[in-house]
């Protein structure tokens, strides 16, 4: 049974989303249409200077990865609040498993609204997000 908003209870699990592997192509095409040309993220030479192994992924476009996660569940219209922090970088090479869970039903404004706990991990198993929403029900 898929579990909506309308019909979601606290500890649900919403239907996880994966997106990767992160490739260079994508990092281009993300800076490309972000406008985020850090080199940080495009260029090899310039992240090895900095210390790191190889360039790794913009933390926005895993970020948009839990926006698309939860706007594909509940709508966009629905969405009340989405916040995340960053806790760890996303190599090349990498596939981001996002997640959410439903951790409380209150209501605010008239309207019945869901939290979620929202996360996203790579295949290591590391987290490099962790975040909330706030959904309504529509009801």
């Amino acid at each position: 049974m898929t579990i909506t908003p309308q019909t979601a209870k606290v500890g649900d699990i919403i239907e996880p989303l994966e997106f990767g592997p992160i490739s260079r192509k994508t990092l281009a095409l993300y800076a490309g249409a972000s406008g985020d040309h850090n080199p940080i993220h495009i260029d090899l030479d310039f992240a090895r200077n900095a210390g790191f192994d190889d360039v790794f992924a913009h933390g926005m476009l895993s970020m948009a990865q839990l926006g698309r996660l939860v706007t594909n569940w509940a709508g966009q219209e629905n969405i009340r609040a989405l916040s995340t922090r960053f806790t760890a970088i996303t190599p090349v090479g990498a596939v981001v498993k996002c997640s959410g869970t439903v951790t409380e039903t209150l209501s605010q404004n008239g309207e019945t609204l869901l939290r979620l706990k929202l996360a996203a991990h790579i295949d290591t198993d590391t987290q490099t997000l962790k975040g909330e929403a706030l959904v309504a029900t529509g009801e």
